[in-house]
């Protein structure tokens, strides 16, 4: 299985309707909400904005968001399955132009603004990798921010209250590294996905 390389966007124009899409490096479906909730903040004046996902575990979905049945959300995650991607989002914004383009013209323009995305972002192998979550004192999370760098950690969250909360996601070879090094300033626990 591959992902993406790195956050992309890509243009298209069809019948003056503008095709916004966006490819974007997810592990959890509630990442995948997050993303979504922003886009929908940014472009609130469009239309709508299909998507697909897909989950290294092969977990995923569509969406045709108000799209005509089987327009948009199909062809999307169709896409990303036949490419073999996983812990990835890829969601269209379309504001409409005037003219109506028919299903066989909404896939398509669906499907080759996603493609100009996935493009865009460029793929790489999907590493096994493990999430982890610290627990520290509010004074040690930069230290904590700069071993996880390191060690090719993505920070996914960061809470606050009188301890420091990080949870992030390492490649499995550099976790039990970063476990080891992180443990002068912190509790260290693996989270499980279930």
């Amino acid at each position: 299985m591959n992902t993406i390389l790195r956050p992309a966007e890509a243009k298209l124009v069809r019948e003056r309707s503008r095709f916004l899409a966006a490819a974007l490096p997810v592990t959890t479906a509630e990442e995948v909400e997050e993303a979504l909730r922003r886009l929908r903040r940014e472009h609130h004046a469009a239309r709508h904005i299909p998507y697909a996902y897909r989950l290294r575990s092969g977990a995923g979905r569509g969406s045709d968001d108000g799209e005509p049945p089987g327009s948009a959300g199909k062809p999307i995650l169709s896409l990303v399955e036949g490419e073999e991607l996983g812990d990835v989002l890829v969601a269209v914004v379309r504001y409409f132009g005037g003219v109506k383009l028919g299903v066989g013209g909404l896939t398509r323009a669906y499907r080759d603004a996603a493609r100009a995305a996935l493009v865009a972002a460029g793929v790489r192998p999907l590493v096994p990798s493990r999430r982890l979550r610290v627990v520290a004192e509010p004074g040690a999370v930069g230290a904590l921010l700069s071993l996880a760098r390191r060690h090719d950690g993505r920070v996914l969250s960061q809470r606050f209250t009188d301890r420091a909360e990080i949870e992030l996601v390492l490649p499995e070879a550099n976790a039990p590294l970063f476990q080891a090094a992180a443990f002068p300033w912190g509790e260290v626990r693996e989270v499980s996905d279930g």
